[in-house]
């Protein structure tokens, strides 16, 4: 399968470890410059661009927090500055939602809480959407993957604000799909099941794991190499005409 990803630019958010970490070594190992971001963990995201290749100018890792607006701008800008446009944008950082103690219910979540969980999910990735395709209309190609979640599809007791914060994102690919098609740009939603990174594996614990991996056809949870290898196919010219899609990677459940 060619993937001509060689020489392309990838932008990842939220890349310095677990999904994210496995869809920038999937890219790089298709011969692309990555650009991986993080948002706390500078050491982190440099250890992980060194792997890549930064010394051979094939990767880079820049800030990007989705609470600070700045950085999303200036994220942006420091990739295109050094390589040009985003040929390929994977929107994948995410702010996780606190889970509520069981007494709880969703009447009892401060307006000013949801809101601004609502705010740093949506808004940050929306915008790096915007920024991204002026360069992909310039070149008339790109593909955008944003990265949702099967709380969307099947719901989770608690999650009510990422759920809408996610499912949002499938009716943006929908819509945006007619907007940038014509340009020769495709843009896909991929939708992890449980999947087993290491913040999964050190929070959940191993009688729920396998609990859950029992409630798949295929026996086990996704790892983060199965979701990036569905990323990478619809970011890449393997994928010819798949857009406004929701792809879910969660071992037939």
């Amino acid at each position: 399968m060619d993937t001509g990803l060689r020489g392309r630019t990838v932008l990842v958010t939220g890349a310095s470890t677990g999904i994210g970490a496995a869809i920038a070594r999937a890219y790089s190992a298709e011969g692309a410059r990555v650009a991986l971001t993080y948002r706390a963990d500078r050491d982190g995201g440099q250890r992980l661009a060194r792997e890549l290749g930064a010394g051979q100018d094939l990767a880079m890792a820049v800030r990007y927090s989705l609470a600070e607006p700045e950085t999303v701008e200036s994220a942006v800008a420091e990739v295109t500055d050094r390589w040009g446009a985003v040929d390929v944008l994977v929107a994948n950082a995410v702010r996780w939602a606190p889970r509520r103690a069981p007494s709880e219910h969703i009447e009892d979540v401060a307006a000013g809480d949801w809101r601004a969980f609502l705010d740093d999910n949506l808004a940050p990735t929306l915008r790096t959407v915007q920024l991204a395709v002026v360069g992909m209309r310039e070149r008339s190609w790109g593909r955008i993957v944003l990265m949702s979640s099967h709380v969307a599809l099947d719901g989770h007791r608690g999650q009510e604000f990422y759920g809408a914060a996610k499912s949002a994102l499938h009716g943006f690919a929908r819509s945006l799909a007619w907007d940038l098609g014509p340009d020769g740009v495709l843009v896909n939603v991929v939708c992890p099941g449980l999947t087993t990174t290491d913040r999964v594996r050190d929070g959940l614990p191993a009688g729920i794991r396998q609990r859950e991996a029992e409630l798949t056809p295929t026996g086990r949870l996704s790892s983060p190499e199965d979701i990036a290898a569905a990323t990478l196919f619809l970011g890449s010219a393997a994928n010819g005409n798949t857009t406004g899609q929701v792809v879910t990677v969660a071992g037939g459940r």
